[in-house]
């Protein structure tokens, strides 16, 4: 250890001393970051539902959970199965949602890439002519004497440029945090089309079938009234009945008729709305869903648990959150630029007049230094923007209160429409029993004369329009479960790992 009583090593150990303890309290400065930490603000959810919850659905358990996640798999219907998970691989709006999360991740990484130094390489050769020079002034071969007609001369320079601004106040970590939180965003809004994807599925296919089952109940009935039709006209034509009866009994035909057309149309445009659901052009599924089946059903049973659950199950709440987080994110980046930047610059260089110079270690040029800079008059302008950005953080907290509420609504809706449709279901099903038997016995008294042909055309009337309205009905009550499984989040998978499911 004799050589530190050398005074030259004395400063020099003394000098590189300091290195670790710049770097040290940087690191203690970078530790911090102006602006507001996020807290999800506390929002007051009841324990309970007010609705029906007894007669329409249970409390979620693990099995629940999962079986929530396929909602439309209890329906037990295969066609329904196919098309929603078709439709989940070649949905347009969700191949761009997931375009949109991929944009997130680039606009992550961008932000990202502030909190580290940047590298530089520049290299140039230049030639140039000098007039009034003389061949000694040039120096260096490739240099042509000219005299007063000028001296040609070669520059090679070739270096590199670093520098790192030290993210003292935090400003480029804010940035990171709500680029991390608009990806998170982005990710819901996937969820949330998603959902909406596989509810508008499985409500178009149920729009199919009971247009193709009231269709057929329109046929049926027209069948049974064109058989009373012609029965009266042969009593008409005996004497038995005047002609209003015909009148009558024709006009019930010719209205029961007018309706098929009509459904038939609608039943061809649900075909439609499927395929363009699922990409494709809209006759792409004609083959496949023209034969008749019946509506989709499913258990009143829903596992709809308690109100605090739709905080981690609605995207649309979950997307809410991420969007208050980034704007209050983005308070901290503004107030970042109150305070000074403070960035650490190099850089080295080789220069030379000839090809073979710019590899001497004699040619080399460097520079080293902090620096720093502060924008103190424009002070006004920080200010409002930082005012800017706490209003819109406040307008992003009103906002995740209103999707809560509206989410509760929701539920409450779709849980007390569930429950009365299926009381209206079931008094439509004794009432269709009443009619069917009413025309049975209209007919049979018509025939043998002791009533006249009004109570019949009544009786068919009632008939046709309570079995109409039972298949409108049965359509609604698994329309209403549809809704009520997209209020309490419909498909809602865990997190995938950033290269799952969406690509990086």
């Amino acid at each position: 250890m004799l050589w530190l009583r050398h005074p030259v090593s004395r400063r020099r150990l003394r000098r590189y001393s300091l290195v670790p303890r710049v770097w040290l309290c940087l690191a203690l400065l970078t530790g911090c970051a102006v602006g507001p930490d996020f807290q999800r603000p506390q929002v007051h959810v009841p324990a309970n539902w007010t609705g029906p919850i007894a007669t329409s659905a249970t409390q979620v358990t693990p099995s629940a959970e999962k079986g929530l996640a396929r909602w439309w798999a209890v329906f037990e219907d295969p066609t329904l199965l196919s098309l929603v998970e078709r439709a989940v691989q070649s949905s347009l709006d969700l191949k761009q949602a997931e375009a949109r999360i991929r944009q997130a991740r680039a606009a992550r990484r961008v932000a990202g890439s502030g909190i580290g130094p940047t590298l530089d390489t520049t290299g140039s050769f230049r030639r140039s002519r000098i007039l009034g020079a003389t061949a000694s002034g040039s120096g260096g071969p490739g240099a042509a004497a000219g005299g007063t007609e000028g001296v040609i001369s070669n520059h090679y320079q070739g270096g590199l440029d670093a520098g790192w601004e030290v993210d003292i106040f935090g400003g480029v970590r804010r940035g990171i945090e709500a680029a991390e939180a608009d990806l998170e965003a982005t990710v819901e809004t996937r969820r949330d089309v998603l959902v909406t994807l596989t509810a508008e599925v499985a409500l178009t296919y149920i729009d199919l079938r009971t247009f193709q089952q009231r269709t057929a109940i329109a046929r049926q009935n027209l069948k049974a009234q064109e058989h009373s039709a012609g029965l009266t006209r042969q009593r008409f034509q005996v004497g038995f009945v005047s002609g209003l009866d015909v009148a009558n009994a024709d006009a019930l035909v010719a209205t029961t008729a007018a309706q098929i057309p009509l459904l038939e149309s609608s039943t061809q445009q649900s075909i439609y709305s499927l395929s363009v659901l699922m990409g494709s052009e809209p006759a792409a599924l004609i083959q496949e869903l023209s034969t008749a089946a019946a509506i989709p059903v499913a258990p009143p049973s829903v596992p709809v648990g308690v109100p605090s659950d739709l905080l981690r199950r609605r995207s649309d709440i979950r997307r809410a959150e991420a969007e208050l987080h980034a704007a209050m994110a983005r308070i901290g980046v503004a107030t970042a630029d109150l305070f000074p930047r403070f960035t650490i610059s190099g850089s080295a260089s080789l220069q030379a007049s000839d090809f073979g110079s710019p590899f001497n270690w004699a040619n080399r040029l460097w520079s080293f230094g902090p620096s720093v800079s502060w924008r103190v008059f424009e002070t006004g302008r920080v200010l409002s923007n930082i005012e800017l950005q706490k209003a819109l953080q406040e307008q992003n907290g009103i906002a995740y209160q209103q999707t809560i509420l509206t989410a509760l609504q929701e539920v409450e809706n779709a849980l007390i429409a569930s429950a009365k449709e299926q009381e209206h279901r079931e008094a439509l099903v004794r009432a269709v029993t009443a009619y069917r038997k009413a025309v049975e016995l209209a007919t049979k008294l018509y025939t043998e004369g002791q009533i006249d042909f009004l109570n019949v055309l009544d009786a068919q009337r009632s008939l046709y329009s309570s079995e109409d309205a039972l298949a409108q009905s049965t359509r609604t009550v698994s329309t209403r479960l549809v809704a009520l499984y997209k209020a309490l989040g419909g498909d809602w998978p865990e997190d995938p790992e950033e290269g799952d499911v969406l690509p990086d």
